[in-house]
């Protein structure tokens, strides 16, 4: 089964500071047939207008991803960590027991794009932790390169749920497949640019979600950014 998930179809939230589309149900946005996909819960695309950005809150028993696109992204958090997030970094928290941590745009003149991706983890209570890497171009292009992954498996940022997260870029003649192991559900998520999953056409924004398909096949990309969700059902 494939469904598709056009980008104008997702949730929206103009804050005036904050611009955000929502994959699925979020705050104010609620749609009881988009309440996230396997263990993936959240997908918002947002934009931080310069010098705005997220004030001290707290979460809990979620794994928290932060795919930064343009701008930068600082980051403060109660374990200790004070951070910026250019583009081609990831940053990974799990928030465990209890996490405080703020966000916010220093730049006085360019937004601040990213997503900002939850997945539940495996068991609640867990130590709160962070990590954060750069992830080159060249070890996306014309493949899927798992950056994030249980216990930091094959050396992607460390999850404490049962998911894999792998990003691609794409152009031309370049292509890539993904196997789904039986049981196991797909998501992918066209970051910019144009791009075939399993033969339907994809642009930014837009989602493909997989439930007993043997796997992603990506092809004719037109300057796509992808990512793609390997997830528990």
């Amino acid at each position: 089964m494939q469904i598709l998930r056009p980008s104008h179809e997702r949730g929206q939230a103009d804050h005036g500071w904050l611009q955000s589309r929502h994959s699925f149900s979020f705050a104010d946005y609620h749609d009881p047939r988009h309440m996230g996909w396997g263990n993936l819960r959240v997908i918002n695309e947002d934009r931080v207008a310069p010098g705005m950005g997220f004030g001290t809150h707290g979460h809990r028993d979620m794994e928290i991803i932060s795919y930064v696109l343009s701008g930068a992204l600082a980051h403060k958090d109660s374990m200790g960590n004070v951070e910026t997030i250019p583009p081609g970094d990831v940053q990974r928290m799990s928030a465990g027991t209890g996490v405080m941590h703020s966000e916010f745009n220093h730049s006085r003149e360019q937004a601040t794009h990213f997503l900002q991706i939850w997945i539940l983890p495996d068991a609640a209570g867990v130590a709160p932790c962070y990590e954060q890497v750069s992830v080159k171009d060249g070890d996306k292009r014309g493949r899927l390169a798992c950056i994030v992954a249980p216990q930091g498996q094959g050396g992607a940022l460390s999850l404490q749920a049962d998911a894999r997260l792998y990003a691609g870029l794409f152009d031309g003649a370049e292509s890539a497949r993904l196997a789904l192991a039986p049981g196991r559900k797909g998501y992918v998520h066209v970051v910019r640019g144009r791009v075939e999953a399993n033969g339907a056409p994809l642009q930014a924004g837009d989602a493909l979600l997989l439930q007993d398909e043997p796997g992603v096949s990506l092809a004719r990309g037109e300057g796509a950014e992808v990512l793609v969700f390997d997830l528990a059902p």
